[in-house]
């Protein structure tokens, strides 16, 4: 695995070396691995690096290892490495123990694999070292991702043409959360498609920024760079309780309208780049 992040530019260079002392003082991980659109690909067709992506991202992927015997939860741990990371940079965080991580990178998980080839491995207590991976059957691989896919995705557009039956009878409340369901099953699919892992959240921004990372359309769909935006994505994210339990929710017409349009986008989006995703796993598998 590479360790050299020469490449960046000084100013994350800084920025990786500031968030690494903040995650260790933090949890006291095992390793920490920079993957996503801020690595360079090594050794073959990349998974996570690209250039267009990385300019248009802002923020870091990181996979937090962590030790043998750790009390806490993962996603404690995650939600405790995003928030004490903020303040300095956006960071999307994985967290695994180091018995999962070497399980999969043994039994040749495409998703591990690949990060042991291209990631960078920016902190390693040096406790326990990363299993050989096991090479990838790609054959495989993309049978699984497509039936994946396929299964993801037909439960996302029975969420989407549900919360279009209740847009039309007024039912704001229902639609939303139906539109929440729907984005949620076909952020799923995609990351299935893409990776072949599915990390266990419902959080829906989580789930979009660990899917931004493979198309500058996915990226685009919802950008939360303005309040606006922001306030549109968040009635999204509030759909899955709020609409449900708390009177005071509301959201309009034309705000619904708007989320419909953009859930009907994702759910085209992901068809697309997943079929590609398809072809590129056939050549790959193709090519030895």
């Amino acid at each position: 695995m590479n360790t050299s992040i020469a490449h960046l530019p000084a100013l994350k260079q800084e920025q990786l070396m500031t968030i690494s002392k903040v995650i260790i003082q933090a949890v006291q991980p095992e390793k920490i691995i920079l993957f996503g659109t801020h690595v360079t690909a090594g050794g073959g067709p990349g998974l996570f690096a690209d250039k267009q992506l990385s300019a248009f991202l802002g923020g870091y992927d990181l996979l937090v290892i962590t030790r043998r015997g750790e009390p806490r939860h993962d996603h404690e741990l995650q939600d405790l490495v995003e928030n004490r990371c903020r303040i300095h940079t956006p960071v999307t965080v994985l967290v695994h123990d180091i018995d999962y991580v070497n399980s999969r990178l043994a039994e040749g998980h495409y998703f591990f694999s690949m990060m042991s080839r291209e990631a960078i491995l920016l902190y390693d207590a040096g406790s326990i070292a990363l299993a050989k991976a096991a090479p990838p059957n790609l054959v495989h691989i993309r049978a699984v991702a497509q039936r994946d896919f396929e299964r993801w995705k037909l439960q996302a557009s029975a969420f989407f043409r549900s919360a279009l039956f209740n847009q039309q009878l007024k039912e704001r409340k229902v639609a939303v959360f139906l539109l929440h369901q729907a984005a949620e099953q076909i952020y799923q699919a995609i990351l299935l498609a893409f990776t072949g892992y599915k990390p266990c959240t419902h959080n829906l921004d989580k789930l979009r920024r660990y899917t931004n990372r493979f198309s500058i359309e996915l990226a685009s769909l919802f950008p939360r760079n303005n309040a606006e935006e922001d306030h549109l994505f968040k009635l999204l994210l509030q759909g899955y309780v709020d609409a449900r339990y708390k009177e005071e929710y509301t959201i309009t017409e034309e705000e619904l309208s708007l989320l419909t349009d953009r859930i009907g986008r994702l759910l085209s989006i992901a068809e697309r780049v997943c079929s590609n995703r398809f072809i590129s796993l056939t050549k790959m598998a193709a090519a030895g």
